[in-house]
């Protein structure tokens, strides 16, 4: 059997993807070790570029497209077992006109713990909270969810690809 050294660029064994059930979230200016909330799902990160389209006179086999604005389709929703009121009192805020835009950080950690890459939203503000279900006939946990817009997205982190 060949050795990693032995192996060809197309074959040589990559380090493994990282899970996506493995992160933690930071809400405003946390401690550097404090992890201020555990949600059970994070979505919504995600950034799309406009392609503008136009046609050139004499250039009947294409069109020319360009890269355009870039823009966040989505919100960005935190979803969690209801524990807290942190969540809750925050867009209550909101409700009586005390904005408070805080910084979201998403970080996702390998195997061992250690924060392997992050996405910073900047000045996010919640437009939207969402209660738990209440059914009599199940055992399920009582979930709250709250979508968030925000100014910026940046990313941290340190993949696997090509630099």
């Amino acid at each position: 059997m060949a050795t990693a050294e032995e192996r060809p660029p197309s074959r040589k064994i990559v380090k493994d993807p990282y899970a996506s059930f493995r992160f933690a979230v930071k809400i405003g200016e946390a401690k550097p070790d404090e992890t201020v909330c555990g949600f059970s799902e994070a979505s919504g990160l995600a950034i799309e570029t406009d392609v503008e389209t136009f046609r050139e006179g004499g250039l009947n086999t294409h069109e020319i497209q360009l890269a355009g604005p870039s823009k966040f389709p989505s919100k960005l929703v935190l979803k969690r077992g209801l524990a807290e009121k942190h969540l809750w009192s925050w867009y209550l805020d909101i409700m009586k006109g005390k904005i408070q835009r805080k910084t979201v950080t998403i970080i996702l950690q390998n195997y061992g713990g250690e924060e392997k890459w992050q996405w910073i939203f900047s000045q996010a503000c919640p437009v939207k909270w969402t209660g738990p279900e209440f059914r009599a006939g199940a055992a399920d946990v009582a979930f709250e969810a709250i979508e968030l817009v925000h100014k910026g997205l940046q990313s941290e982190g340190q993949g696997s690809g090509p630099k």
